[in-house]
């Protein structure tokens, strides 16, 4: 009797920790590009490197959130084909990250072979083209478009307060005392980047683009082609990378003055309202994949208090470096569970994903101990300063022409606390659709008003259309006196 006890019990093990396992109920991705050429000759172009990189990152999440054999595959995703319902990608009009994009997508979902046949009505069959290649189409974001070619991170942004916060940095003392003490480094590296660089360009003002400048050269340039010195080694790049990363953190956030990190308020917004519309969708969206720079990671960054948990969050990521959101739950259910059942879970991964690296590691968000926090704790404190609307950004950036230009007037309250001069209502809060058919139905009682009593005073009285008719067709009445019979 204990030996079929026995039996039964590892019988049910599976179906125990089955029982007992997390739930991955979506997830949204902010991937960076891959390698590229340096930002200082533009037009920047994703090399091969970068291209694989990209492909190697999405192979990843594939094993990640698509295959079925996977721990954490994303509850009811589609495991071979993909569901377009289900996956929505979106990118900046930039030729780097789109490419990016592309390489990736291509990884996440790669090609079905003969799934991918379909047979036509007359019998006959159609292959997919190359091994059955699978399309994912990219939307277009807003922020970040033409990022790799332009040298300044607002350069791309169209929020003026944005712009203004981060040129306070270089009145800043901080950037003065930077500027002044690095002066001499920067200046003995005109050997090295003379081609590019002016000597009066050589300082710390231009600390990120010289390292790139640098960085691409030592992945990509031959000792027969770059110019050797003794000068240029793993500790001086270090250092220049240390100086660069100071300089881009100051300029995509600041504690004091948030605006600076409009990139990461806009990001914030999204990610709210995509892993939201998965809760309300019931789980028919499942996956959010944006692509996008390094100014972006490092303005979330600072929004969510991760570089005050850990000093790297303050270094630019390297390329195809990873942010991603997971909606995870414990509900033992198979649909969508309650809200107050749902966490999100913060991940991170600096470089590319793929096999044999530490790939994405979970980090507590908002100065939080914990690794998953509960959603309506996610929302209030996202909430903070995410950007989620196009009137919030307009607002917030002080724009009042272009796309702000409709937006500008609107208080966003209410018709009842909107001004009566305004014309949109009156006094009473009347809508003026509704004004205008009271008004025609008043003009209408007005007119019969008037017939009547002119009726009664001129002893009219109205007569049938059939009547009319017949007077016209009598034999003995003339049109004159079928008039008089009217009268």
């Amino acid at each position: 009797m204990s030996a079929l006890r026995t039996l039964i019990v590892v019988a049910f093990l599976p179906l125990i920790n089955l029982t007992n396992a997390e739930r991955i109920l979506g997830a949204y991705i902010f991937q960076r590009h891959g390698d590229r050429t340096a930002k200082s000759w533009p037009p920047a172009k994703l090399t091969n490197l970068g291209y694989s990189q990209e492909y190697m990152t999405g192979t990843f999440f594939h094993d990640r959130y698509i295959s079925s054999d996977s721990s954490y595959q994303i509850d009811g995703i589609s495991t071979d084909i993909v569901n377009l319902a289900q996956v929505t990608a979106s990118t900046p009009q930039d030729d780097v990250i789109e490419n990016s994009g592309e390489g990736f997508l291509q990884g996440l979902y790669p090609p079905v072979g003969s799934l991918a046949t379909e047979t036509l009505r007359n019998g006959s069959t159609v292959q997919s083209p190359m091994n059955g290649y699978q399309l994912i189409p990219m939307s277009d974001v807003k922020s970040g478009s033409g990022s790799e070619d332009n040298l300044w991170l607002q350069g791309t942004s169209s929020c003026n307060n944005a712009k203004v916060s981060s040129n306070n940095y270089f009145s800043s003392n901080s950037f003065k005392s930077l500027l002044s003490s690095t002066n001499e480094l920067y200046q003995s590296l005109e050997p090295l980047v003379n081609q590019t660089f002016s000597s009066a360009e050589l300082n710390y003002k231009n600390g990120y683009t010289i390292w790139d400048l640098l960085h691409v050269a030592l992945i990509h340039n031959s000792t027969t082609t770059f110019p050797s010195s003794s000068l240029l080694n793993d500790q001086l790049m270090q250092e220049l990378f240390h100086l660069a990363s100071e300089h881009e953190f100051n300029l995509a956030y600041n504690s004091s003055d948030q605006i600076r990190a409009v990139a990461g308020m806009t990001l914030a917004g999204e990610v709210l309202a995509a892993l939201n519309e998965t809760i309300t969708s019931n789980g028919k969206s499942k996956l959010n994949i944006q692509f996008g720079a390094y100014a972006t990671f490092l303005s979330y960054f600072g929004l969510a208090g991760l570089n005050t948990a850990d000093e790297n969050f303050t270094g630019i990521p390297d390329y195809a470096s990873s942010m991603a959101w997971e909606l995870v739950t414990n509900n033992t259910g198979t649909g969508m569970p309650s809200t107050s059942d749902i966490n999100v879970r913060f991940m991170f991964h600096n470089g590319t994903s793929g096999e044999g690296s530490t790939n994405l590691k979970g980090y507590p968000l908002f100065g939080q101990s914990m690794l998953e926090l509960p959603w309506t704790q996610f929302v209030d404190k996202s909430n903070k300063f995410a950007i989620s609307s196009q009137q919030q950004w307009c607002q917030a950036c002080g724009n009042t022409t272009g796309v702000c230009g409709s937006t500008s007037n609107d208080t966003g309250g209410d018709s009842s606390s909107s001004s009566p001069s305004s014309g949109s209502s009156s006094d009473t809060g009347m809508n003026s659709g509704v004004a205008g058919v009271i008004g025609a139905m008043v003009a209408l009682g007005v007119l019969m008003g008037l017939l009547l009593l002119g009726m009664f005073v001129f002893g009219l009285r109205l007569i049938p259309k059939s009547a009319l008719t017949s007077v016209r067709r009598g034999s003995h009445t003339s049109t004159s006196s079928a008039m008089k019979t009217i009268a």
